[in-house]
């Protein structure tokens, strides 16, 4: 249990601004107001990083420029299709970034870097398809709907999408990392000394 919170929190700490801006826009319907105090997450969790001397990985310094660059084209424009069609680029951005081999591991806890390396690897390829297809069905959706029933339906699936696969990869590595442990140290009780 330890680990899947451990897990769970990294994730959440890099949505932390999406999920903000998304439930003001939803609450509020202002979208001047989302976007500020998305941004001003964003760069307060990294000014946190920063004062506690901690290694800012590339993907918080990649979530850092979108939520600001995004955010400050946001305002300057007001364009509500604009603000609709954004996250596809930032899906896109992501998943490209999703392709470098290794970048998982941040959310790993140590045993699962040891011992299932291989499906880190792996999942690391799916959490980038789900990325592009997180991009192509929200072009989709701006295309289609206003945006109050985007918004909600943007954020039923980029929570849902991401919880679900988020749970599968645990179960997966969880089982298969626990068999192998266990398989290992059956091995070691064999083996002769």
């Amino acid at each position: 249990m330890r680990n899947l919170l451990h897990s769970a929190g990294a994730l959440v700490s890099d949505l932390a601004s999406t999920l903000l801006f998304l439930v003001v826009l939803l609450v509020t319907g202002n979208l001047i107001l989302a976007v500020v105090l998305g941004m001003a997450l964003g760069l307060l969790q990294i000014a946190v990083q920063v004062a506690r001397r901690k290694p800012i990985d590339s993907m918080q310094w990649l979530s850092l420029f979108l939520i600001v660059g995004s955010g400050t084209a946001t305002l300057l424009t007001t364009d509500a299709r604009f603000v609709m069609l954004k996250p596809s680029i930032i899906y896109v951005i992501v998943g490209v970034v999703m392709l470098r081999p290794g970048w998982m591991n941040r959310y790993l806890p140590p045993i699962a870097v040891e011992t299932v390396p291989d499906l880190a690897f792996i999942f690391g390829y799916v959490w980038a398809g789900l990325m592009f297809l997180s991009a192509a069905l929200n072009i989709a959706l701006a295309l289609s709907l206003d945006p109050a029933t985007w918004a909600i339906a943007k954020s039923i699936w980029a929570i849902g999408s991401k919880v679900v696969l988020f749970l599968i990869q645990f179960a997966v590595m969880k089982g298969i990392g626990v068999r192998r442990v266990r398989a290992r140290m059956t091995r070691a009780a064999s083996a002769p000394t």
